[in-house]
């Protein structure tokens, strides 16, 4: 299979029929717009060609440890000027899906960093300690840059006693420039699996739908008319796939070029990165 810039499994008449569709893009962030600290050189540029064509934008990420108050302000410092309305995090999704679905759920467990923490409070939610005597409504197991082993195998112990439990996402690592690995949510749960035999009743944040769902609804959109834009094909792609939307892996981040070749089915869209896409989408338009 060859590649140059990008490599779609469609004729390119349906290509631009698809990129003509589209009136607003789901960005995922890291390893898509920047990695770790760094902005890539063509984010501003994308994001001023979907301006420029009438296209709207909003920023989703599965990484949970930060609020999305200290998400739009990395955004802000990186030149990106972002809205509340335009960013969501997995740890809103999960919020929102117990809202709706677990009305009965106030007390909580939660391994996560001290800005989870204070996201569920702030969203009414009564925090249990790590004591076997605070028996919680629900456990949250969420990307942890300030994991403690205690909290930890409390975490398990819960997960073996049967309590509704909860995953903010499933990603395995978390994208970094940095020389290390950044062990993420799924390798969390994966660890408590080992111990304990449970995995999540319910694993939010991509590639559960839901959070396209949201855009589709706030904005009076069609699925087809939303892409999904990210360097994952387990998360962001099949995210898009979910919601019936269109998909498209950057190769910026996480996937190498053999892996998103040798995928099936295939994204709707490989590029090398977003400004191939954007180049796209202008091409779409006769521009």
């Amino acid at each position: 299979m060859n590649f140059d810039r990008y490599h779609t499994p469609v004729d390119e008449e349906r290509l631009m029929e698809a990129c003509a569709a589209i009136k607003h893009v789901a960005l995922d962030m890291d390893g898509t717009i920047y990695l770790g600290s760094k902005l890539f050189p063509y984010t501003l540029d994308f994001l001023s060609t979907l301006d420029s064509l009438g296209i709207g934008h909003s920023f989703l990420t599965n990484n949970p440890t930060r609020s999305r108050k200290a998400y739009i302000e990395k955004l802000h410092n990186l030149g990106i000027p972002a809205t509340d309305e335009q960013m969501y995090t997995s740890l809103q999704a999960t919020v929102d899906y117990i809202h709706l679905n677990m009305p009965g759920v106030k007390r909580i467990f939660a391994l996560g960093t001290p800005s989870l923490h204070e996201e569920l409070r702030d969203a009414g939610f009564e925090l249990t300690s790590d004591d076997a005597s605070d028996i919680p409504d629900a456990l949250i197991v969420a990307f942890d840059t300030t994991l403690v082993y205690e909290r930890l195998c409390r975490a398990a112990w819960w997960a073996s006693q049967g309590v509704p439990y909860i995953a903010t996402n499933p990603d395995w690592v978390c994208p970094t420039d940095k020389p290390t690995v950044l062990v993420d949510c799924g390798s969390l749960c994966k660890a408590i699996e080992g111990a304990t035999g449970r995995v999540p009743d319910i694993v939010i944040g991509k590639p559960n739908p839901a959070m396209l769902y949201c855009i589709r609804d706030r904005y009076g959109l069609q699925s087809h008319e939303i892409a999904m834009c990210g360097d994952r094909i387990y998360t962001d792609v099949a995210t898009a796939r979910n919601a019936g939307s269109f998909g498209v892996l950057v190769l910026s981040g996480e996937t190498s070029l053999e892996t998103a070749l040798s995928s099936d089915p295939q994204p709707d869209l490989t590029a090398l990165d977003i400004s191939v896409f954007g180049d796209l989408l202008r091409r779409a338009r006769g521009l």
